[in-house]
């Protein structure tokens, strides 16, 4: 009687490896069934995920399917508008955002956002980013000055406007207008940034500016990025959540999603199928 030979099983060592390393980062959101309402139209259907610490997280889905609604409800921004009700958890620093107690101030300094067109304030250049530490309390100008250089300089912004600070932000380009929001949105210390579509009124170069500061800036901050752009999640994101219809149809690393998505609907979205 013969030895059957067995077929040797194949390992994919590099995805085990990345799969213990996701496993192992902490979460910075616990996120446990989310619901929200605009009224009595539900934009938000029972979403639960967890977003990780020091890492891209992508938001992807067609308009309207609750992405900038979700993000906004991240740092509670979505209460700004009226009638705004909301069921589940959104637990960060161990502390539910909804929790009455929560100071609303100190939780949007923590859980900064940029917004999809870049919103400068009618102010110099300096001032927009001095801004933030000054509410805050910070009045040293040696003080002022060191944050405001080291932020510009962290979104590769000071070498093109350390000369003329007191200039009004207005007169940046839209690609500069959007880095300097971005510093100003780092000046107030944040542990999470939270991006609404950062480079649809970019054009390609700034875009791609926008993208590399994102990968840069994961070393130090937890990012959220609200995105219609496959290749642009592909390219800055580590994990991806898919979202229809108010619903979460899938979350998981963004090399799965994009080349072995576990349910059809995403893959017909990530390959045009709809959208």
């Amino acid at each position: 009687m013969g030895i059957k030979e067995v077929e040797p099983v194949q390992i994919n060592v590099k995805e085990q490896f990345e799969a213990r390393v996701s496993e192992s980062v902490r979460d910075v959101f616990q996120v446990e069934e989310l619901s929200l309402w605009y009224g009595t139209n539900q934009a938000l259907n029972s979403i639960s995920f967890s977003v990780k610490e020091k890492q891209v997280t992508a938001i992807i889905g067609p308009s309207g399917c609750g992405k900038s609604t979700f993000l906004k409800t991240l740092n509670r921004m979505v209460e700004l508008n009226t009638n705004v009700q909301t069921r589940g958890s959104i637990i960060y620093q161990d502390v539910d955002v909804f929790d009455p107690k929560v100071n609303l101030v100190e939780l949007r300094s923590a859980i900064g956002m940029v917004f999809q067109k870049p919103n400068p304030f009618a102010k110099s250049i300096f001032d927009n980013v001095a801004f933030g530490p000054k509410i805050h309390g910070v009045r040293n100008k040696k003080k002022l000055k060191e944050v405001v250089e080291l932020c510009l300089k962290r979104v590769g912004l000071w070498d093109e406007v350390k000369d003329r600070l007191n200039d009004s932000a207005l007169s940046l380009s839209g690609g500069q207008q959007q880095r300097l929001c971005i510093a100003r949105c780092l000046a107030v210390e944040p542990e999470v940034i939270l991006m609404d579509e950062p480079t649809s009124a970019l054009d390609p170069i700034s875009s791609a500016k926008v993208e590399n500061l994102i990968e840069e800036l994961k070393e130090l901050y937890s990012i959220v990025v609200v995105t219609h752009n496959m290749q642009q999640a592909a390219r800055i994101s580590d994990h991806t959540a898919f979202f229809l219809h108010g619903e979460l149809v899938e979350y998981d690393r963004t090399d799965r999603i994009f080349s072995n998505p576990q349910d059809q609907r995403t893959k017909d979205y990530v390959t045009g199928r709809f959208g």
